[in-house]
């Protein structure tokens, strides 16, 4: 076999129930990857990884993974706060790297990590999987090739209602909240579609016991397609509700029910609004977004084919939720 084909062995670092529910599976499940190693000191939780693999070699702690010479590629579930040490470990232990996101705290601590990446000739990014999903891929082309004519006003919503008090996301020294949990939806997905950037930002944020438990955005963004008038929300203590509009001149794009937990949350699908009551409708029920991330990561490694989410794009997306904090008022 040609040393570029190899699959990709991949260890996890952490056996957080994500991992365990969502990204070990589509790396088990991926082309060109193989599930390889995990980390964790409670062998119990383990277990829900070896039912689906079972040839899984189990590391007692994360810096046994790091030197495993077997494997070329770490996985990062860790709370958030602690993102940005594992990722640099990661790569001077000379490993590839994809970590959760957010990948940092502040858009200045991922000018580290990409300069690791520059320095190690590795690949380090961060799992914004919706990037790699074909419903964005689409409202991404249709955008772009003028569906909707001039973009006027994009508007984005993401809630979901997290009352359990000792989860991760609810603690103010993990980096909880709901603009780093899912802000990074709301805003990254805008800049995504669009090209665009922040030109001016309002914002109003509910705070509980140290985070953002909702948060109201309004501003003014820029890009290739001119300047457009944005909001967006993101709640942790709503009924969930997902969903993001570019409304233009000529027409509009729609994504709802399940824009960013694809098939998790409710079905993936795009609408194209044209012309009154046309509507086209693109549905993709199968189409898992992780394995296509995987995928990706995977192609990149052993291909060299560029990677279509750079850090330098997350950096963009993470500055903007840098803003939002300084400007925002307390309601």
């Amino acid at each position: 076999m040609e040393e570029s084909k190899k699959p990709v062995r991949w260890g996890v670092l952490g056996a957080a129930n994500f991992a365990r529910q969502h990204m070990a599976p589509a790396i088990h499940a991926a082309e060109g990857a193989e599930l390889a190693a995990l980390a964790t000191s409670d062998p119990g939780k383990a277990l829900g990884f070896q039912a689906f693999c079972p040839t899984l070699t189990v590391h007692p702690t994360y810096e046994a993974l790091l030197a495993d010479p077997t494997i070329d590629a770490i996985y990062i579930p860790l709370p958030n706060h602690m993102h940005v040490e594992w990722s640099l470990k990661a790569l001077a232990a000379g490993k590839h790297v994809l970590t959760e996101k957010p990948i940092a705290m502040k858009a200045r601590e991922i000018d580290q990590i990409i300069a690791a990446r520059d320095r190690t000739k590795l690949l380090a990014a961060e799992a914004y999987m919706i990037v790699h999903h074909p419903q964005w891929q689409r409202a991404k082309e249709w955008f772009e090739v003028g569906e909707i004519g001039t973009l006027v006003h994009a508007d984005v919503a993401f809630s979901f209602n997290l009352t359990e008090g000792g989860n991760i996301r609810n603690k103010p020294e993990t980096g909880g909240g709901s603009l780093r949990d899912i802000g990074v939806y709301t805003f990254g997905c805008t800049r995504f579609v669009t090209g665009a950037e922040p030109v001016d930002l309002s914002a109003r944020i509910h705070r509980e016991n140290g985070i953002d438990a909702f948060a109201q955005v309004a501003g003014v963004m820029e890009g290739p397609g001119g300047r457009f008038t944005y909001g967006s929300m993101t709640s942790m203590r709503m009924y969930n509700r997902q969903v993001a509009t570019f409304q233009g001149t000529k027409g509009m794009i729609r994504l709802e029910g399940g824009p960013f937990n694809a098939n998790v949350n409710d079905l993936s699908e795009v609408e194209l609004h044209q012309n009154g009551n046309r509507v086209t409708v693109e549905r993709f029920p199968t189409v898992n977004q992780y394995k296509l991330q995987v995928e990706a990561f995977n192609r990149t490694i052993r291909d060299g084919v560029a990677y279509p989410c750079p850090l330098e794009f997350v950096r963009g997306t993470q500055a903007m939720i840098d803003r939002v904090y300084d400007v925002a008022v307390d309601i």
